[in-house]
């Protein structure tokens, strides 16, 4: 059996039963998500103390900010409840001294005006110090899959001049 954390302890989702055996022609994928029969959901997730299980994201949006993890969807939450974002996306980008850093991506709302300091403020009323945004980018639109989700891949890679946000 493998270990339960307390409740409402974020981890990873894994699951064991006839779910399924593999990648198809790809061993090595097979290998890095089922582990002693567990596959590894890569999903972030805690149960609550009834015992109901509610997901927060996911393991690869995971941004580790001088040895604290920190979930994008933490830090999303936060900046959908402000007034003028329509959309936000949190991704970690590389920092020379604390390993990463969070960059945050936000579409306004049509006719809205707000400014990165105005959006870091936000963050500081309502999240630890180390979550808030090092940088605030603001796009006319978010890069998106086909099935219409932000393509956080994308943004982690673009190059952000460093005074251009």
């Amino acid at each position: 059996m493998r270990p339960v954390l307390p409740p409402n302890q974020p981890g990873e989702i894994i699951v064991r039963g006839p779910i399924i055996k593999g990648f198809y022609g790809n061993p090595q994928a097979t290998a890095e998500v089922i582990k002693d029969g567990w596959l590894y959901t890569g999903d972030i997730g805690k149960v609550d103390q009834n015992g109901y299980l509610f997901i927060s994201g996911r393991k690869k949006d995971m941004i580790i900010v001088a040895g604290q993890n920190i979930y994008a969807s933490d830090i999303e939450d936060v900046l959908y409840t402000h007034p003028k974002v329509a959309e936000a996306a949190v991704v970690g980008i590389p920092d020379k001294l604390r390993g990463e850093a969070v960059r945050a991506i936000i579409r306004l709302k049509d006719g809205a005006i707000a400014t990165e300091r105005e959006i870091k403020q936000f963050c500081r009323e309502r999240l630890a110090d180390f979550k808030v945004p090092k940088q605030v980018i603001f796009m006319t639109s978010l890069p998106k899959t086909v099935a219409g989700k932000i393509r956080k891949e994308a943004l982690k890679q673009m190059h952000i001049p460093e005074r251009a946000h």
